[in-house]
């Protein structure tokens, strides 16, 4: 037994060799379609870094009248607390919003002065909300405006919310990040396509130039397995020189996008990520490349090696 699968194994190295020029395209179209796994990879966690970054300067904010009591308000923030599209909610009372107004328009003397001629705070309390997606938000503020204890008797006790000012901004946002998966999805599965018909007609040319062998074997009785688990062994063989190929260049190609970029990422640094993932990364490549070769074999000795 030991001793088939020693010979299943060097004959596969050899059809690997002997095929040249096509199992060099072979590995050549495999890595291009493992490199663009792995820029997917990076690219996910590039639009991860930047939501985490624009989540926390989009929110929505909930204005309340200056009469509104705080512990109507208190409420309303814990019903918030309470819902699982809600990462948090910020109170920040009259005084807070008062101060916060002073120190933006410390430049704006005008403006100063006239605050100043003012007997009262014209500022309510606020609820700054900030929701675990994007696209959450409209429900949020769906829930809002449903709740009993924000339109009481005596009158409603939000003054306004600004959700539908950065409507835009977060459905701008949702969308370019579902379309970028959308098209790096298609973006794979074209190169997947490319690298099984190209290993399809890298397994065709090795059974043809392995016919007269093949043929023996079928005369002395070998089995199914023995003849066509050479040709897997080549396909194999290919996705992981492709991987490897992959993997060695991430490290430079990250190195230097994480040099150049990380400033335009908000710090975020393509190499370091890669550094501390690549256990991850190397598994999905790796992984990814042997699949692709197994299954291309697999459908080739199917479709073209009749035993």
């Amino acid at each position: 037994m030991w001793m088939m699968i020693k010979r299943i194994f060097t004959s596969g190295a050899k059809n690997f060799v002997r095929s040249g020029a096509v199992t060099f395209a072979t590995v050549l179209v495999m890595s291009v379609t493992l490199m663009i796994i792995g820029s997917l990879i990076f690219l996910s966690a590039i639009l991860g870094s930047t939501l985490t970054t624009l989540q926390d300067k989009v929110d929505v904010n909930v204005y309340f009248v200056t009469d509104a009591q705080e512990r109507d308000i208190v409420g309303i923030q814990r019903k918030l607390e309470g819902l699982p599209e809600v990462a948090s909610v910020t109170y920040s009372s009259r005084e807070q919003r008062l101060e916060e107004f002073r120190a933006r328009h410390e430049d704006d003397e005008l403006t100063l002065q006239a605050l100043d001629e003012l007997a009262d705070n014209p500022l309510g309390a606020s609820l700054a909300i900030k929701a675990q997606n994007p696209s959450q938000y409209e429900g949020i503020v769906e829930f809002l405006s449903k709740d009993p204890t924000i339109s009481p008797a005596e009158g409603p006790i939000i003054d306004s919310i600004n959700y539908y000012q950065n409507k835009t901004v977060i459905e701008r946002l949702t969308s370019a990040i579902n379309a970028t998966e959308r098209a790096g999805l298609v973006i794979v599965i074209l190169f997947a396509i490319a690298s099984t018909v190209i290993a399809l007609a890298t397994i065709r040319l090795a059974i043809y130039t392995s016919r007269d062998e093949i043929a023996v074997m079928r005369l002395v009785g070998a089995s199914n397995g023995y003849i066509r688990g050479p040709f897997i062994v080549a396909g194999v063989l290919s996705g992981l020189i492709a991987a490897l190929i992959a993997l060695a260049i991430f490290y430079p190609a990250t190195w230097y996008a994480g040099k150049a970029l990380s400033v335009w990422l908000g710090g975020f640094n393509l190499f370091t990520y890669y550094l501390s993932n690549f256990g991850l990364v190397f598994s999905i490549i790796m992984g990814s490349g042997v699949l692709l070769g197994a299954l291309a074999s697999w459908l080739a000795v199917r479709r073209y090696l009749r035993v």
